[in-house]
């Protein structure tokens, strides 16, 4: 749609060019209707009694259509209100949760279903036309479950015959007069097979517990202040651990949650529609969870909105910025900078956020800074993984350090393992390094219908599952943690240099012309190179300062001299960095197209498939190998 979209948007512009009104007035009236954009009403809140009956009835009236105990059933479908009543209807009635991001590819969706056997499936009206392909590779689904649209009606037809088609309501409504009894989990049951977002192969189903969830749960509830009045805003995939345990435990502390979209959220959202208030203007949130890729955006956009106004203006913010990043650093606060210098950064996300929860992979200690100075929040790291049940450490409201996520929490124990192949060792000193190793009611049971690789990074020892991170730590003496590497992102060049590709990255995402970042390592070659995404904005400035005008961001992208430009850039930024030079990128190849999950280049949580955007780009790896 939004490759369909672009055309568009180019033929109109050639049109105008030529005159031709007739041909460009009904180009934009196509333009018009395939980006359609809504005015957004006032939210409408269900009660926790409400939300209790609807789940009681969804769970009846899935029991009412022939399901069972001890039976997996998918859902599959975007964040929204009925993913949560739908989960926890299954849980009444103890059926296991199979959860897939709903922006994987048809294969990966395919292979989730059919490894966990499922017959049902719950879907959205916007996903279920997927299934007219997927039907053919699903072979055990007889039954699909569709939330349906608020404006329009879904459409059943053309799909595979023998299958059975039930709209959500029905199955509420059908529950609501039933008496068919609810059978509750013990603690040892599986509560969930959550598939990993894969962003290294295909991806694997994590079991999950309803013990595993529930000390999460109480682990949160300790690690993080909630307070009488917090709102909080619901976006990222329900899918993924993060967002699911977060929201429970707003369920868990009566939180009130209003479900949002990264295409709805702020009022220059793209399905917004001008003039209009987005989800955040309406909802007023105090709290919301973000992946590091989201709060690098909003970084960038502060800047690029700072170097657009005038000279006395950016004068004035610099002064304001550096101001209060000294008397917090010293744990005061600025009130009347927050209210008159701030105060409009503040508004974008409706005025009243006061903490921002973030997780997923590591934050930049510049891009932490900044959204704390700006946006006048508390941003709070933490750690954990799908097989630790989104837990291992929080940071503490009072610590005003970055780049660190903070210490234990109060459910699971944390050790370090050396890793004699890379050099760490938890006799190093200022600091003890290694591997990562998390133990704790937390820990999964393994990977689904995965003996060998649960073998392999599960195990127990004193009366406690740990499992293998694959990350590396080091300890301060605080007892606080910092995520220093991570052993999959290790490359070894040709001369024996060790490169952490992970590392570089998140180093050179701060560069401001850096949207998104891949850097590649050869093992018979003795420096690495990038695939880079660049904010067009930037890239824009910097063909200006050459004296390169009127040219599309493609354009740009396959310019040989705008790649020298932007790999100095990116020099400068690695020694700004303290890189070392076999860490520095050698040469760049720019990518004019943005990698998102609908391209299967990042995960759902925008962590990058490193393996696909390597076979994607190979033949540009190549060249600048050549070159």
């Amino acid at each position: 749609m939004s490759e369909l979209l672009r055309y568009i948007e180019s033929l109109v512009h050639l049109n105008r060019r030529s005159n031709d009104t007739n041909i460009s007035k009904h180009l934009i009236e196509w333009h018009k209707y395939l980006s359609l954009q809504y005015k957004m009403g006032d939210y409408k809140w269900k009660t926790y009694t409400e939300v209790d009956k609807l789940t009681t009835s969804f769970s009846r009236g899935l029991r009412e259509y022939g399901l069972t105990s001890q039976k997996n059933i998918v859902i599959f479908a975007e964040t929204r209100a009925e993913w949560m009543i739908a989960a926890y209807g299954c849980f009444k009635q103890n059926l296991v949760v199979v959860t897939i991001y709903a922006t994987l590819g048809d294969e990966a969706i395919a292979h989730g279903i059919n490894e966990t056997e499922v017959d049902t499936v719950i879907t959205s009206h916007d996903l279920l036309p997927k299934f007219k392909r997927l039907l053919s590779k699903v072979q055990n689904v007889k039954t699909i479950v569709y939330m349906e649209d608020q404006l329009k009606p879904t459409d059943t037809k053309g799909y595979k015959e023998g299958v059975r088609f039930i709209p959500f309501s029905n199955v509420v409504k059908v529950g609501s007069t039933s008496t068919a009894p609810l059978v509750p989990p013990r603690s040892e049951d599986t509560a969930i097979i959550m598939y990993t977002s894969g962003s290294t192969g295909v991806p694997k189903g994590v079991l999950l517990s309803h013990l595993n969830i529930i000390t999460s749960l109480k682990t949160f509830s300790d690690a993080v202040e909630i307070k009488s009045d917090d709102v909080f805003l619901g976006f990222l995939p329900l899918a993924h651990v993060y967002e699911l345990l977060s929201e429970s435990v707003c369920l868990l502390n009566g939180v009130p949650i209003g479900y949002s979209s990264p295409l709805t959220m702020i009022d220059s959202s793209s399905k917004i529609q001008i003039g209009s208030k987005g989800d955040a203007s309406v909802l007023h949130p105090t709290c919301l969870t973000a992946v590091p890729l989201i709060l690098d955006r909003i970084s960038k956009g502060i800047n690029e909105k700072v170097k657009k106004s005038g000279r006395i203006q950016q004068t004035i913010f610099h002064f304001a910025y550096e101001y209060k990043l000294k008397w917090y650093k010293r744990g005061y606060d600025t009130p009347f900078l927050n209210k008159y210098i701030f105060g409009a950064a503040r508004q974008v996300l409706g005025g009243r956020v006061r903490l921002i929860l973030c997780g997923g992979a590591p934050l930049t200690p510049e891009t932490h800074t900044q959204v704390k100075i700006c946006l006048c929040v508390s941003v709070i790291q933490g750690y954990g993984l799908t097989e630790t049940t989104s837990c291992a450490t929080v940071m503490d409201k009072h610590d005003r350090s970055t780049g660190r996520v903070g210490a234990p929490t109060t459910a699971c124990d944390i050790s370090l393992e050396n890793w004699e192949e890379a050099g760490y060792r938890v006799t190093d000193t200022p600091f003890p390094r290694g591997e990562i190793l998390i133990g704790g009611d937390v820990v999964s049971a393994g990977y689904y219908k995965l003996p060998d690789k649960t073998k392999e990074d599960f195990f127990n020892e004193d009366g406690k599952r740990w499992f293998r991170t694959g990350d590396i730590g080091e300890f301060h003496a605080d007892g606080c943690i910092k995520i220093i590497d991570r052993k999959k992102d290790l490359v070894k060049l040709q001369f024996g240099e060790y490169v952490s590709l992970g590392k570089v990255e998140s180093e050179l995402k701060t560069c401001p012309v850096v949207e998104n970042i891949c850097v590649y390592g050869d093992a018979h070659r003795c420096y690495t190179v990038a695939l880079v995404v660049p904010n067009q904005y930037y890239l824009e400035e910097i063909a200006r300062n050459m004296g390169i005008t009127g040219k599309s961001l493609e354009e740009l992208c396959n310019m040989q001299q705008i790649e020298r430009a932007v790999l100095q850039e990116l020099i400068e930024q690695a020694k700004k960095s303290e890189l070392q030079k076999f860490e520095i990128p050698a040469a760049v190849k720019l990518c004019s197209e943005q990698w998102s999950p609908d391209m299967g280049l990042v995960t759902a949580a925008f962590k990058l498939k490193r393996k696909a955007v390597q076979e994607r780009y190979q033949s540009e790896i190549n060249r600048m190998y050549t070159s």
